[in-house]
């Protein structure tokens, strides 16, 4: 007589993700909101990415023109991220980035939801679907790319999850919808819709690698040919020509100068967590990833090539379902040690950057108590040059910045009225020449100046020349630039 199987080795008869499932994720997303509004109170925030969203999500809501002061492009022409909009409207009703903060967290928590309904749709047994679901929590991208900063793309991972999804269960619609969703928070997953219409081509769906491979052509043409060149005074993608002007050259100059070391060491890493479960029948989904991975491998910035960033995030998608076709023909072993789920934490806790937070996350914590005073002191008018890791702390006000080693290192004082520096912690993209230089310069001025023993420094333009100019600048015609 031969026993039934377990609950565990059968597919679950039940449709949609389990109520724990929901309760599990949003505990998640909650706890990792938690760590990341720890970071940001630990001033460990930057103006890139977080101030320079946050301030475009708070002109949104001001109703004001939704243009950066330290970059001086709208918010669609930066990538293209409409998405950004809907943040404003949020704004509106209560102006914090706390809502960048949270909706990131939680887009990225629930995104196990979409695939556990993947898995599921697979014909995966109930403790497969939660071993994705935990393969999912456990990429060490997902979880570095919550703590730095805030990235719109991040609220589309369920989008895609859910967009793989619907195109295996024939909904079209749905798909289509999801796909322009996904290209409303960013420009760069054009290469993502892409990739998924080399995956359908490869499995001969042709209407609708066709139908990725229009929107993704389509998207890439609007952008470069109309909007862009319309906000930018006919400049077009300026991260293009950024990333990958060192290939200009000719061939030989070109491959000498890919950094193959660090391509190899981040392709490794990339595969690391997931490679375990991949078979032949994985091939297709990992297609979808090609063309953000060639990206990145040929990007001149080193950045594009490691799991700290947001850039291979939606790589990490594309390595669990990929997991989910592997496992799709591997028999099911009862009681077998959960292996998988041991190595993926190994690379968690070899690859994420939790233990941040016992050293350098903690290393501006006696400056807290002199930015707490300094902040009292700004007005919201006021127009505030300041270190990096102070912006998002002073961002939602119509003209914030940070001085930048490769700009003059003479301010323009009939713009900013305040200098917020800390010269001995210059922050990103600063220094501590440049910040001094600028403190001497407000102090020859005879502006006020305020030192913490922190090094903090505040400087204020005198009331009366204050006055004087806001005055000249609501007479003139068109508003002052930096």
């Amino acid at each position: 007589m031969t026993s039934s199987p377990s609950a565990d080795s059968r597919p679950s008869p039940h449709k949609g993700c389990p109520p724990m499932l929901t309760v599990l994720a949003t505990g998640l997303g909650l706890l990792l909101w938690g760590i990341t509004a720890l970071r940001h109170g630990l001033l460990q925030s930057n103006a890139y990415d977080l101030g320079l969203f946050d301030q475009w999500a708070w002109l949104i809501g001001s109703g004001a023109a939704p243009i950066s002061s330290m970059e001086q492009v709208h918010v669609l022409a930066d990538h293209g991220a409409w998405m950004l909009y809907l943040a404003g409207g949020a704004y509106r009703i209560l102006p914090s980035l706390q809502w960048l903060l949270a909706s990131q967290a939680l887009a990225l928590s629930c995104t196990a939801l979409p695939i556990f309904r993947l898995a599921e749709q697979a014909g995966l047994t109930r403790q497969r679907c939660w071993l994705l679901c935990c393969l999912w929590w456990l990429q060490p991208v997902v979880f570095n790319a919550a703590l730095f900063d805030f990235h719109p793309e991040t609220w589309v991972m369920p989008a895609f999850a859910l967009a793989l999804w619907a195109e295996r269960s024939n909904r079209p619609r749905l798909w289509f919808v999801l796909l322009l969703l996904m290209l409303g928070c960013r420009d760069g997953l054009l290469l993502i819709t892409a990739g998924m219409a080399i995956d359908l081509g490869r499995r001969r769906r042709w209407r609708w690698s066709l139908a990725a491979g229009g929107i993704s052509i389509g998207w890439l043409l609007m952008l470069s040919l109309w909007l862009y060149p319309l906000l930018r005074d006919g400049d077009g993608p300026k991260a293009a020509s950024r990333m990958f002007s060192y290939l200009n050259g000719d061939p030989l100059t070109v491959l000498s100068g890919l950094d193959w070391g660090g391509g190899a060491e981040y392709l490794l890493l990339l595969c690391l967590p997931c490679i375990a479960l991949w078979r032949w029948a994985s091939l297709s989904t990992l297609l979808i990833g090609l063309p953000l991975v060639l990206v990145n491998l040929l990007s001149a910035s080193a950045s594009y090539r490691t799991l700290v960033h947001h850039y291979s995030l939606p790589l990490a998608v594309v390595a669990v379902v990929a997991c989910i076709d592997g496992l799709r023909l591997q028999p099911h072993r009862q009681r077998s040690f959960p292996w998988m789920l041991c190595w993926a934490v190994a690379c968690w806790l070899a690859l994420a950057k939790p233990w941040f937070f016992s050293g350098p996350y903690l290393a501006r914590l006696p400056q807290l108590q002199a930015v707490d005073e300094a902040r009292a002191l700004i007005q919201p008018q006021d127009a505030v040059l300041t270190t990096s890791y102070l912006v998002p702390q002073l961002s939602q006000r119509t003209s914030v910045g940070f001085p930048k080693n490769k700009q003059s290192t003479t301010f323009d004082a009939s713009f900013w009225n305040v200098l917020l520096l800390n010269p001995g912690d210059p922050g990103w993209g600063s220094s501590r020449m440049v910040q001094e230089r600028l403190l001497t310069q407000a102090r020859d001025r005879n502006w006020s100046c305020r030192m913490w023993p922190s090094g903090l420094a505040l400087c204020r333009e005198p009331g009366a020349a204050t006055q004087r100019r806001r005055l000249d600048n609501a007479a003139s015609d068109s508003p002052p630039t930096p």
